[in-house]
């Protein structure tokens, strides 16, 4: 059997649909999974076992036998943590196959067989009764369905039908609760990535369309590790608000629900974002506790559990609202059975339209759709705007022919105000993204002065661009396709494939593109990687075997992209260019090689290798898609948080005295037919130390 499954092309700036065998979407799965990232989770970890021993009690108390259900079981772990805490019987619900077969073996591996039944179907297919899956109905409800917006994995439903059929009326529950909480914040960092703002460009202000400014955005939360977001980079306007309590040990509903809390705004300000995050009750007394809260609430912030499956979640108010200081304000928290979304109001219009405050909020603007999130904080990024208007000033005559190859970008805009006044054209990759840079176009009184086209690169004709020849063509690059860093690449496949249309003495920007790297100390992240062996007593190895399996198959051995601005971390050698690519000539035939070394000069437990591009845009500006500047003298990293950098995170982590004894070595390929670049990173003693 195959299974198509969609992957960044370079060489033609699409998302090309492959036909694998079952074991790469199986292996997919697996490898980047956050199993391990659970299993390493001790905080999670130890709470459940606190919390399900404390349930047995309960149950064995009162001269019942403890009878468990646990959904979505994974591992097994919870299940095992229920028999060894003194369960009579368990019944571990997994609906993906291959992880049902894990558990079967860990069970055995354990000794719990005659103890759990694993169950390969999704709950609200199980069945009770003597022919059923489950002999009787159970008496303790053990589930870990959450994701970082708690209900997102489809735990209301799931809770809802297993009240009805598969566990008794007042069972004990593990969790047994969660409450999400919110704060309601004005941010100028977070508000970035909301829509695009007025930006000044040489001399003349550049708007973003009417109709997005009053769009309500995308329905899909935002999440990040919010704790690397510093306190001084947003303003409380509300204290710390529960907004939404469910107990999972009585019957639960999927309904829509709308809840409000009133309050007296803290301080006068913007209304434009909500921070939100979760905690569970592991027990009815709330004693154990389990908290998703970011670091900067707790009494010691530096000593907070890290965790990556689960994460916090910023929701961007439809609108912003000015807010007085003592104003008692509105917030308002819907759900349905899978999301959340907020909104607010001044107190004294509480229960004005709720058909409207319920309903989801949809993008009517279309720009939502075609940026994320980081890529409105790009474009939005006035350091950044900078360094490209800086090196436009140096390109562009008012005699230019201008053509931009990136998807959604407003260079053709700053080209035009800054002296390309024959010209220009931006090529958009698709109908939705054509109409949304139409619509800036309007807003800014461009109409026809900038024309936008419908169309790829190589479907381009000197009719399409008015017999004119392109004297500048610009890019910068972005394109929506890209996942790894050098898929930003097919600019330089776009300049090759435009080789006709482009002058003798064509200009291009960026010139050049470097990849750059540095071995990397991670600080947590290394744990989504890491084997665990033991959990909490138990032996889990054979998920790290499966998941190792996973890793070295086909793909599954490539770096991997990752936001590193939200993974703090150290680099271990001073950051260094490994190969180079020069867009000012066409992409080569035969493929380009490099190889070297990179000595480690800092003390550390190298975990990998951090890979992102930086562009030269002229000889003397650049801008970068990693670093935002060196590493300080301890190593420690800041990153650009617009795009994802790759992370080629080894096996095994490389210990590092600091004393230049231990290198990196590396072997880099890149493949002209494909775009790809096949990589190689071996940690071990340097050179220098083994010829000593």
């Amino acid at each position: 059997m195959k299974t198509f499954c969609g992957r960044a092309n370079p060489t033609t700036g699409a998302l090309d649909w492959v036909e694998e065998s079952e074991e790469y979407d199986y292996h997919q799965e697996i490898a980047r999974s956050s199993y391990a990232d659970m299993l390493h989770d001790k905080d999670r970890n130890e709470k459940y076992f606190l919390g399900i021993r404390a349930a047995v009690r309960r149950v064995k108390s009162r001269g019942q036998q403890a009878v468990v259900l646990d959904i979505g079981t994974g591992t097994g772990l919870l299940s095992m943590m229920a028999v060894s805490a003194g369960a009579d019987y368990c019944y571990a619900v997994e609906v993906f196959k291959p992880m049902a077969d894990a558990a079967v073996r860990i069970v055995e591996k354990n000794g719990f067989s005659d103890k759990i039944k694993i169950i390969n179907k999704h709950s609200t297919e199980v069945t009770v009764g003597p022919e059923g899956d489950m002999q009787s109905r159970a008496n303790i409800l053990v589930t870990e369905l959450f994701d970082t917006e708690l209900i997102g994995e489809g735990a209301l439903p799931s809770y809802e039908h297993a009240h009805k059929n598969l566990v008794q009326t007042g069972c004990e529950a593990v969790p047994h609760r969660a409450t999400v909480y919110a704060q309601l914040v004005e941010s100028e960092r977070l508000w970035s990535w909301a829509r695009l703002l007025p930006l000044r460009v040489g001399g003349r202000e550049v708007v973003p369309n009417p109709e997005e400014t009053s769009c309500a955005g995308a329905p899909i939360v935002c999440d990040i590790q919010l704790s690397q977001i510093p306190p001084t980079h947003f303003h409380p306007l509300s204290e710390v608000l529960p907004m939404y309590r469910v107990d999972f040990s009585r019957p639960v509903s999927s309904s829509p629900e709308r809840l409000t809390a009133s309050f007296p705004a803290l301080a006068s300000g913007s209304a434009q974002v909500v921070l939100s995050w979760w905690d569970m009750d592991m027990d009815p007394e709330g004693t154990i506790i389990c908290s998703m809260a970011p670091s900067w609430t707790l009494p010691d912030p530096e000593n907070f559990p890290w965790r990556d499956h689960w994460m916090q979640c910023v929701y961007f108010l439809p609108v912003e609202m000015q807010v007085t200081e003592g104003e008692m304000v509105c917030l308002t928290l819907c759900h349905d059975d899978y999301s959340l979304w907020y909104n607010i109001q001044p107190d004294s219009q509480e229960g004005g339209d709720s058909e409207s405050l319920i309903s989801r909020p949809l993008c009517t603007c279309q720009a939502h759709m075609v940026w994320t999130r980081p890529r409105f904080g790009e474009l939005n990024d006035p350091k950044r705007t900078d360094r490209y208007v800086e090196a436009l000033k140096t390109i562009v005559r008012p005699d230019s022919v201008c053509l931009s190859v990136s998807d959604g970008s407003l260079l053709p805009i700053f080209a035009h105000i800054l002296g390309a006044h024959k010209v220009v054209y931006t090529l958009e990759n698709s109908r939705m993204s054509k109409k949304v840079m139409e619509r800036v176009l309007a807003a800014n009184d461009l109409t026809g002065i900038i024309q936008v086209l419908e169309s790829h690169p190589q479907q381009l004709t000197s009719n399409s661009l008015g017999d004119e020849q392109v004297s500048v063509l610009i890019g910068e690059p972005h394109f929506t396709t890209s996942l790894l860093p050098w898929h930003s690449l097919y600019f330089w496949y776009s300049r090759t494939v435009l080789a006709g249309q482009l002058r003798d003495d064509v200009t291009i920007l960026p010139q050049s593109a470097s990849l750059c790297m540095a071995p990397m100390e991670f600080k947590d992240l290394w744990r989504i990687r890491a084997p665990c062996g033991s959990c909490e007593g138990f032996d889990v190895s054979v998920m790290d075997e499966m998941i190792q399996s996973s890793l070295d198959f086909s793909e599954s051995r490539e770096a991997e992209p990752h936001p590193l601005w939200e993974y703090p971390c150290r680099a271990l050698s001073e950051p260094r260019e490994v190969m180079t690519f020069d867009f000012r000539q066409r992409v080569p035939e035969e493929a380009l090689k490099s190889e070297g070394s990179v000595t480690l000069s800092r003390k550390g437990r190298c975990h990998g290798v951090a890979l992102w591009m930086d562009y030269h845009l002229t000889d003397d500006i650049s801008v970068s898609t990693g670093l935002t500047q060196p590493p300080n003298q301890q190593g420690n990293c800041e990153w650009s948080s617009h795009r994802k950098q790759a992370v080629y995170f080894f096996s095994s982590p490389w210990e590092s005295a600091g004393d230049n004894a231990s290198s990196i070595t590396y072997s880099l390929t890149f493949q002209p037919a494909t775009g790809d670049i096949i990589m190689e990173f071996i940690p071990g003693p340097s050179r220098c130390a083994t010829s000593a």
